[in-house]
């Protein structure tokens, strides 16, 4: 995406909206203008009247000119700021949305890749510098540029030989930015990679706080920290560095300047073609363009780093998604909840395959249990059926009806899942269970919390379903955030069960208890279990053994530990007596 193309954009998508705040700004950006311009004029009267024809009726007059002149100019420019402060946090909580949004509808695969601390970079530090773009830089464009041409005029106007002097340090210092500008936009973009890890780094400190102490590994993550920290370092230096380099340029063109101005008029002085009141007023609109001139002269320093943010927050806004409704989607139908796959393959991008040419039937209202060793494809088997990930090739069926002829919606309507990876909010008990369901009285979030053996360990707790459990449930136990994820999946009552490890950190009396609920919880429905202990798929009704991502055998308990060797194996480890 060329720079014209985020350009136009940004003002399609974001900018036009807010047309009418721009030309208040460009309103009071000229009464700016008019104003800093009426300062500078203001002191040849005053030098005239005041101080050579000595005329008393301007002695307070001018002054008071002075005074409203500077008034008029502050409080324009804080309207004028306060204006472009509004719209740019408009404009940047409406990007923040489309990237959070963009982020939510993101497939699996691409969240998966793409590092956590990426994405919050694109969600601060490059949504900070677009609203640096539509904001400080546009007022800066309006404001600068009206104040540069209001004191420009004022000059010519008083003499323009002495002008022709004066501008020749605008397209130098204009030169010399725009050379570091290309720089600052490959230095900012290094740079926000380098902020991004930072934060992945960091979220992985805060997760990871138990095991970094117990293996003692506290100084090992200084150092990392330290190195991370210096790499970010180096290179908000180096453009804090590649920044400033515009100061010394406009310091000495500045310099040369008033130097060869102050020569010039001098001998204008002298010759009686310049009068010393004009030569003040001059000098005083000149020194009042330094501002802006130096403001603009930056300013495609700022904007190069501006367009590489909105680059890489377009990146993500625009992710392509893979899993995404057919045009002509139904929504789905559920009679008994059956599940066929036909010759399924799955592989990740550019992979080898993970599942290949899956075929098997879940009966509807049945108990399904998927066993096999880590890796052999267990969990991606169960990832097909909400898509989170979709198919390399064959077919799957709910009831007869392909899941990728129905829409998305419907489909993950139907479907409740227990995963080994827990995810909890930083929010209340009540809250984590009613996720499922918002609408939900108390009274079923109570009985899908007393099913799931939630319930007795909450009454315990301070505030009991109000107490706020911390980031990701930090506050409780593994097993008692198992028992909330479970709870809110009974609470969805949805007519698919998706049950992946899900009592893997319960103990076995509470494992007991979660058996006994899921077994009330799948009455008519189908359920998928997957488990690597066989005592939470006995009472499956098939049981499917999963090998080198195909199904190998299939059956109840009792006929696999009669005729599979690997359920045998299984069943040899973990159940049967010594």
């Amino acid at each position: 995406m060329t720079n014209k193309e985020i350009l136009k954009r940004l003002y399609k998508e974001y900018v036009s909206r807010y047309l009418k705040k721009f030309f208040l700004a460009l309103f009071f950006s000229i009464v700016i203008a008019g104003s800093t311009a009426a300062i500078a004029w203001l002191l040849d009267p005053a030098i005239k009247k005041i101080f050579v024809e000595k005329n008393k009726d301007f002695m307070l007059l001018i002054p008071i000119a002075i005074i409203l002149a500077f008034t008029i100019k502050g409080i324009s420019l804080y309207l004028v700021r306060t204006t472009m402060i509004k719209v740019g946090a408009s404009i940047e909580k409406e990007i923040q949305q489309n990237l959070i949004e963009a982020i939510i509808n993101a497939d699996t695969q691409v969240i998966e890749k793409k590092h956590s601390g990426k994405f919050i970079a694109n969600l601060t530090f490059d949504a900070a510098l677009i609203i640096q773009l539509v904001s400080s830089s546009v007022l800066s464009l309006i404001k600068d540029g009206l104040t540069l041409i209001a004191l420009l005029s004022l000059m010519f106007y008083q003499n323009w030989k002495l002008s022709l002097l004066a501008i020749i340090m605008i397209p130098l210092a204009a030169f010399a930015a725009k050379s570091l500008g290309k720089r600052m936009g490959k230095i900012t973009t290094e740079l926000q990679i380098k902020v991004g890890m930072i934060t992945s780094y960091f979220l992985d400190i805060l997760k990871n706080s138990k095991i970094i102490k117990t293996y003692q590994k506290e100084q090992f993550e200084f150092a990392r920290a330290d190195k991370f920290l210096e790499e970010a370092k180096e290179k908000g230096q180096k453009m804090g560095i590649v920044l400033v380099r515009t100061t010394p340029i406009m310091e000495v063109l500045t310099g040369f300047m008033i130097a060869g101005l102050i020569y010039y008029s001098a001998r204008m002085v002298h010759d009686g073609t310049l009068e010393i009141n004009n030569f003040f007023s001059f000098l005083a609109a000149m020194m009042l363009s330094y501002q802006p001139v130096r403001a603009l002269a930056t300013l495609n320093i700022g904007i190069k780093q501006s367009l590489s943010g909105a680059r890489r927050v377009f990146e993500v806004i625009d992710l392509k998604r893979k899993i995404d409704e057919n045009i002509n989607a139904k929504d789905l139908v559920i009679d008994k909840a059956k599940i066929e796959y036909k010759d399924v393959s799955f592989a990740y991008d550019g992979e080898k395959e993970v599942l290949k040419s899956v075929n098997l039937k879940m009966e509807g209202g049945d108990i399904i249990a998927l066993v096999g060793h880590s890796g052999a494809g267990k969990t991606t088997i169960m990832n097909l059926i909400p898509r989170f990930y979709n198919a390399s090739s064959g077919e799957i069926l709910i009831d007869n009806q392909s899941i990728y002829k129905v829409s998305l919606f419907s489909l993950r309507k139907n479907i409740s899942l227990v995963s080994q990876d827990i995810t909890l909010f930083d929010d209340t008990v009540l809250s984590n269970i009613a996720y499922a369901d918002s609408k939900a009285s108390k009274e079923k979030i109570l009985e899908a919390s007393k099913f799931s053996a939630t319930h007795d360990f909450v009454e315990q707790l301070p505030e009991k379903y109000d107490t706020l459990i911390g980031e990701n449930g930090v506050r409780l136990s593994g097993g008692e955030k198992q028992r909330i994820s479970i709870a809110r999946a009974i609470l969805k009552d949805a007519p698919i069960i998706l049950l992946d490890e899900a009592t893997s950190s319960l103990d076995a009396d509470t494992e007991h208890k979660i058996q006994e609920a899921i077994m009330y919880l799948t009455k008519n429905k189908t359920t998928i279990i997957i488990a690597h202990r066989l005592s939470t798929v006995l009472r499956a009704n098939k049981i499917f053994i999963i090998e080198n991502g195909g199904v190998v055998d299939e059956g109840n308990h009792d006929y696999l530990l009669e005729n599979s060797e690997i359920y045998k194996n299984f069943y040899n480890k973990q159940l049967r007596p010594n």
